[in-house]
């Protein structure tokens, strides 16, 4: 059976150690791109383009949002005042006011929220990194494997709406004689209605106007080739959403040809059935990698 990846997926994971916790989120959606968006905390901000390559690795489309969170422990954390970061912060609130003038009180509990101003009790950033890095690769696996187990569901799904156009098709062709047949006799009959008596000659020649203005073989044909391209995409290793998005735009180019050109009932319903599944099959294909 063929393979596709789907781009939805969302993982979360978490990882203790002494200075805390650490979790990992990342979500994906369909995107044209591969579109990025990661949210992370100060420690970790320095792997940020690190992390952006590492996406690149696993996913090849879709619009990420990865998240850590980084939550220590009381014993990681002291609740005393460094003097020297007051002293700092104190100085940057006067020039603050020097420039801007008066400004709204601070009060002593957004003094203790500033970074830096509690004393000791750093958390150990080349750990957390370690662990960040060996936490992303964790959940991106997991998010690569949901992504691949959602798009081995799709396949089934198209495969069967590419069998039904072929049938469609096929039944098309083995009706078109008869349907000519029958264009040829509403022809002789309008041509009787109106009291004209063509000759052999001149019925053969508009017959044949008629018959080449509603031939639809080209367009057959073009569906039949389409419907084996979308297959060989399926069966073609890598990332092919873009690939059946644009065969998706080609079978409806078809089949709005194949139902302008409709001179029977049953000719223009095949052809509404046709567009139904190409419809079908596109809303899946778009969320295909």
């Amino acid at each position: 059976m063929a393979t596709l990846n789907s781009m939805t997926a969302f993982v979360r994971r978490q990882t203790q150690a002494e200075w805390g916790t650490l979790t990992c989120e990342c979500r994906t959606v369909n995107h044209r791109y591969l579109d990025p968006s990661l949210r992370l905390p100060d420690a970790l901000r320095p792997r940020e383009m690190a992390y952006r390559e590492r996406l690149g690795q696993y996913l090849a489309r879709g619009r990420v949002e990865l998240q850590f969170r980084l939550e220590g422990t009381d014993q990681a954390r002291s609740q005393d005042p460094d003097p020297v970061a007051l002293r700092q912060l104190r100085q940057a609130m006067v020039r603050v006011e020097q420039e801007i003038g008066d400004t709204a009180p601070v009060s002593p509990l957004e003094v203790l929220n500033w970074p830096g101003v509690l004393a000791g009790g750093e958390l150990p950033e080349e750990a957390i990194v370690a662990a960040a890095d060996e936490l992303l690769d964790a959940t991106l696996d997991e998010v690569a494997e949901q992504r691949r187990r959602e798009g081995e569901r799709l396949v089934p799904l198209l495969e069967e709406r590419l069998d039904a156009i072929e049938a469609h098709v096929a039944e098309l062709r083995r009706n078109m004689p008869e349907w000519r047949e029958q264009q040829r006799q509403r022809l002789v009959e309008r041509l009787a209605e109106s009291g004209a008596e063509p000759g052999d000659e001149r019925l053969a020649q508009e017959v044949a106007i008629l018959a080449q203005k509603a031939d639809v073989t080209e367009e057959l044909d073009r569906l039949e080739a389409h419907v084996a391209e979308v297959r060989a995409a399926l069966e073609s290793a890598g990332p092919v959403g873009r690939r059946l998005d644009f065969l998706m735009q080609e079978l409806n180019r078809e089949a709005n040809t194949l139902s302008s050109k409709s001179t029977a009932a049953e000719l223009t319903r095949l052809a509404v059935e046709i567009k139904v599944l190409i419809e079908q099959m596109r809303e899946q294909v778009q969320n295909v990698e």
